[in-house]
């Protein structure tokens, strides 16, 4: 007599569908504007009174009114890319359009005033450039890889002859100087105004894409601080938030390109304070296929869209082992990177298969991306590091409008 088919579990075999999200408030679209920064005045364009309206159709069209401060801004287009990116991120969105106009002599002035203010009010300080693409890498829970996807990623960045800095800021479980090869305890300098300044060991990464200038990885973490790093830390919340905070305002970064941040897993202090420090934030989200990684994963992309912060993307790591005869197999599960995407609206920016290389070459120092570049593993991180240098978060060009800024105020107010 023939058994009944087994019943399938229609959530494991298939990515969700998910349900549409309703068009976002305007109090939401001007809160996720608050990270977008004018690269030469270091303030939200928020602060500073350039969005000047945000109207949200019922069919999921953002307008975004955007005051500059001359017509031919050099920086306006980078201004337009960082509002749509940030915009789009929003669920609900459908399309982001960025209108401009020109201020006035009396706005111009009042910007000049607002962004003097800015510099001596805004508390604390980074030593990150507004420049900066800061990304966060970030995952629900331990033991997805987040670590080995940071460290891979800002190598195989930096193989493109780009200076990335890398912070390990999962402050109890540093796991960074391992996997990047660098030893010895952080130096110190004193800076020009005399206060003392801790200095990041620099790595020379050879460029991988022509024979221009080599890129750069300059590494602070804990573990560069500590004895050994067997040393335990056993310090809470708010101590941590302030070691993140030091990281950012008392290490001379210098110029980077980029600076990738490894987060700890989950909710806690740390990623809050990261909102406050750094509003210019990305966060890629890392995961692996099964569901329940997948659901914790999730409330850390509702942590970064509460604070602010868009989820650039979801990487699903160890999605699959490919045998040396050429089969695969879904070990841990198939379809979580595909659900999150789902659930979150963020695109699933990359699948990374399971191999050993990743996990020996970061047990020596070695990333897999420049040790063994041709593997798959080392081929769909340099694809991500492609992707996010070409279009999810390019490097900004600067072109200067601040000289023209001050001209326009000096010349329109009267000599005292």
């Amino acid at each position: 007599m023939d058994q009944p088919a087994a019943p399938v579990d229609s959530l494991a075999a298939s990515p969700a569908v998910p349900v549409p999200a309703a068009p976002p408030d305007p109090d939401t679209v001007r809160g996720v504007l608050g990270g977008v920064l004018d690269p030469e005045l270091r303030a939200s364009i928020v602060d500073l009174g350039m969005v000047k309206d945000i109207v949200v159709a019922a069919d999921g069209v953002v307008r975004v009114h955007v005051a500059l401060t001359t017509a031919a801004c050099p920086l306006r287009g980078q201004i337009s890319t960082d509002v749509r990116s940030k915009v789009a991120g929003i669920p609900g969105v459908r399309d982001v359009v960025v209108e401009y106009a020109e201020m006035t002599q009396a706005e111009r002035s009042a910007l000049m005033q607002r962004a003097r203010w800015e510099a001596t009010q805004r508390a604390p300080q980074t030593a990150i450039a507004p420049t900066t693409r800061v990304l966060a890498i970030g995952s629900g829970k331990g033991g997805v890889g987040k670590s080995s996807v940071t460290a891979n990623l800002a190598a195989a960045l930096a193989a493109r002859g780009l200076t990335v800095g890398v912070l390990d800021a999962d402050i109890w479980g540093f796991s960074i100087p391992r996997m990047l090869g660098v030893e010895g305890r952080l130096a110190g300098t004193r800076a020009d105004d005399g206060r003392g300044k801790i200095v990041p060991h620099e790595l020379t990464v050879p460029n991988a894409t022509d024979s221009s200038a080599p890129g750069r990885l300059r590494v602070v973490s804990m573990g560069l601080l500590v004895d050994d790093e067997d040393t335990a830390l056993m310090w809470r919340g708010l101590v941590l938030a302030r070691a993140l905070e030091q990281f950012l305002t008392d290490v001379q970064w210098g110029p980077l390109d980029y600076l990738l941040l490894d987060m700890p897993p989950g909710t806690g202090d740390i990623q809050m304070a990261l909102s406050r420090l750094l509003p210019q934030t990305e966060m890629l989200v890392v995961t692996t296929p099964a569901i329940g990684a997948q659901k914790v994963a999730a409330r850390v992309a509702d942590m970064a869209r509460r604070s602010y912060l868009k989820v650039v993307g979801i990487v699903e790591n160890m999605s699959e082992f490919v045998a040396p005869d050429g089969s695969r197999h879904a070990i841990f599960g198939t379809g979580g990177g595909g659900r999150l995407a789902a659930l979150t609206g963020a695109p699933l920016v990359a699948s990374i298969p399971i191999e050993a290389g990743v996990s020996d070459g970061g047990d020596h120092g070695r990333p897999v991306v420049l040790d063994a570049p041709d593997t798959a593993a080392a081929r769909a991180l340099h694809a991500l590091a492609g992707r996010i240098v070409d279009e999810l978060l390019p490097p900004v060009e600067m072109a200067g409008c601040t000289a023209r800024i001050f001209e326009l105020v000096e010349a329109a107010e009267p000599t005292p």
